[in-house]
């Protein structure tokens, strides 16, 4: 488990009080600040980056104030918030360590088992009052999970390779959140480097050869059909094996990931029956 055991120490080891109903929130993290308006939060989320895209219908409302890994200081000073939250992969240590100097309480988040979830709901439900929503994001989550996992039982291993990026190619190694997520419908990652969770990579036929499918997540890079195409007629020993999965599903944690567990076991098995075909 990476996500702390204590409600109220962080993932970075930070110890924090109750905030309460009167806390001010910024969010350097897209799938947190969805979870805050998920637990009732939206009135005291006060800034967040440009690819905080979701609640779409919501969302607008909250000023932006840069990217994940680079902000408007100016714009976050007139926000007056009093916690940031971040990531350990997605925000800079460096922007997380200057904005703890400037004052504002860091709250830290990292999960990387799937069931890190619960701990996340509690960690923020309890800081910002809120420990009956999050709950009930509890309850659904161990449902979904309950629901992936008995669908795994009728499901083939299968070994993957996920894509995240290109020019240069790059994949997640096993340790990631991304990859505990496809163990869970028993799909291995290829190209794993015990050296680093993001690792580049060459694609060649000897990898494809020991790989049943090429996932092109749609982000971080966007890869799209055309994408599927270059790489059909790049590789056409392997063309079969290529397909676009939808990587919020996959990739973010927080409420989405109650979504993203049944999306995986619909899609897992529309890829198993596939494989049939073929």
């Amino acid at each position: 488990m990476t996500e702390p055991s204590s409600p109220l120490v962080d993932a970075g080891g930070r110890v924090h009080r109750p905030a309460g109903r009167r806390a001010r929130i910024v969010s350097l993290v897209p799938s947190i600040t969805e979870l805050l308006f998920e637990l009732d939060l939206a009135e005291q989320v006060v800034g967040r980056t440009v690819f905080c895209v979701h609640p779409k219908n919501r969302i607008k409302s909250v000023a932006r104030i840069g990217g994940t890994k680079q902000i408007n200081a100016e714009k976050l000073e007139r926000l007056n918030p009093t916690h940031i939250v971040v990531n350990v992969d997605e925000t800079p240590r460096r922007l997380a360590d200057e904005l703890a100097r400037s004052g504002y309480e860091i709250v830290v988040t990292h999960p990387i088992e799937v069931r890190d979830n619960l701990a996340l709901y509690r960690h923020i439900g309890a800081l910002f009052d809120r420990e009956r929503e999050a709950e009930g994001l509890c309850g659904r989550f161990e449902n979904a999970f309950a629901a992936v996992t008995e669908a795994a039982r009728s499901l083939p291993e299968r070994r993957v390779l996920y894509l995240i990026w290109k020019n240069p190619w790059m994949t997640v190694s096993r340790d990631t959140y991304i990859a505990r997520m496809l163990a869970l419908v028993n799909w291995r990652t290829a190209a794993h480097d015990p050296e680093t969770r993001y690792p580049a990579l060459e694609l060649t036929d000897d990898l494809l050869a020991r790989t049943d499918r090429v996932l092109f997540g749609s982000e971080p890079f966007p890869f799209k059909q055309s994408h599927i195409e270059a790489f059909r007629a790049d590789f056409p020993a392997h063309a079969a094996k290529a397909v676009i999965i939808d990587a919020e599903m996959t990739s973010w944690y927080g409420s989405r990931a109650i979504q993203g567990l049944s999306y995986l076991a619909e899609f897992a098995r529309a890829q198993a029956r596939e494989s049939d075909r073929e």
